[in-house]
């Protein structure tokens, strides 16, 4: 609660914003969150990775340029990188104890809060589309397993064999974890969870999750990434944000409605500060970056870490992390355009939007 009052009065406290330079669209993604090591990061590497999330930016962009959904956005960055064995979501999902690869993903509407999830796939080569049919095509919200497969056969589905999942890296570090007794946390140095975030010209906002969970992981272990509310929230009253790094935390947490709920409210009482007549009020980059990050260090206080993305009405593309750096890039109409990896880097790069 002081959190959210320290928010609000940050609110009334700065002069009134406007909206005239706002993007018409925005977009925002990530690959990951951790403890990532500069010089673990060879050339060769790092080029790999800002290869993908670049082409991960592009996909989804090129959607929001032509006037394109959200939704659809977001579904088209998310894909690039579960289809990449870069990251830990789809194709390059990492090993259950019991060394199997198993989905987690979750998909958000900011118009309607409507919403999809999956949790524990093992036979789908793009969690993130399942997420989606579980949104738009059944009564539920959240399907599990064998009956989130059995739903996605069900919607003519194609069944992708488990080889097709499995990575030498991601075995090697299920090897490396259970010969010398580490924990998943030990091998994982960073979470490779992926997820991207929209604001399209219509003004709607899109959120989307995507993950393989953590390395030899048990008993059905279940992170925030499928969780909407803890890694998934849109709503286009607030933002829309997708979260990566340690589950546990962000579950207990709800970091992805926290955020968005603490922006809800400090347009609320802006709006109540300033009258009837007045035009509606705007948030300021440097609000909605104050309380992603108080979010974020309630997090890291209680003892875990990652990072969360968030775009809002106003075309913000908001990154936080409280970890050594987060795979991830962010493009708007403005012309921006940037990828990223350690904290305070980025590669940018500006093409105007006509």
């Amino acid at each position: 609660m002081k959190k959210l009052i320290a928010a609000a009065a940050l609110a009334l406290m700065t002069t009134p914003a406007t909206a005239q330079d706002a993007p018409e669209w925005s977009l925002a993604i990530h690959g990951g969150a951790g403890t990532l090591d500069p010089e673990q990061m060879t050339p060769d590497k790092r080029a790999a990775y800002e290869a993908d999330l670049q082409r991960a930016l592009d996909a989804g962009a090129r959607i929001l340029k032509d006037g394109g959904d959200a939704m659809d956005a977001i579904k088209a960055a998310i894909i690039v990188m579960e289809d990449s064995p870069l990251f830990n979501a789809g194709k390059g999902a990492v090993f259950t104890w019991d060394g199997t690869n198993e989905l987690d993903a979750s998909i958000m509407d900011g118009r309607d809060r409507s919403a999809g999830a999956i949790a524990g796939v093992k036979t789908v080569k793009n969690p993130i589309l399942l997420a989606d049919k579980v949104r738009t095509d059944s009564e539920h919200v959240f399907l599990m397993g064998t009956g989130a497969e059995a739903f996605a056969l069900e919607k003519g589905f194609t069944v992708t064999p488990p080889e097709y999942f499995a990575t030498p890296a991601r075995a090697e570090a299920l090897e490396r974890m259970k010969a010398d007794k580490l924990s998943g946390l030990d091998v994982d140095l960073k979470f490779g969870t992926v997820g991207a975030v929209a604001l399209d010209r219509k003004g709607n906002l899109a959120a989307g999750t995507s993950t393989g969970g953590m390395t030899g992981k048990r008993w059905g272990r279940i992170g925030d990434a499928p969780v909407i509310g803890a890694g998934t929230y849109a709503d286009n009253r607030a933002c829309a944000v997708s979260a990566t790094g340690w589950g546990e935390y962000f579950l207990r947490v709800g970091v992805a409605h926290e955020i968005c709920a603490r922006l809800r409210a400090t347009v609320e009482v802006k709006a109540a500060m300033a009258g009837d007549t007045a035009p509606e009020p705007v948030v300021r980059t440097e609000e909605v970056q104050y309380i992603a990050d108080a979010v974020m260090e309630d997090v890291r206080q209680m003892g875990g870490d990652g990072g969360v993305i968030l775009v809002t009405p106003e075309g913000h593309a908001i990154f936080s992390f409280n970890t050594t750096g987060m795979y991830r890039g962010r493009a708007t109409s403005a012309g921006l355009n940037e990828v990223a990896i350690f904290g305070g880097e980025a590669k940018a790069s500006r093409t105007p939007d006509h």
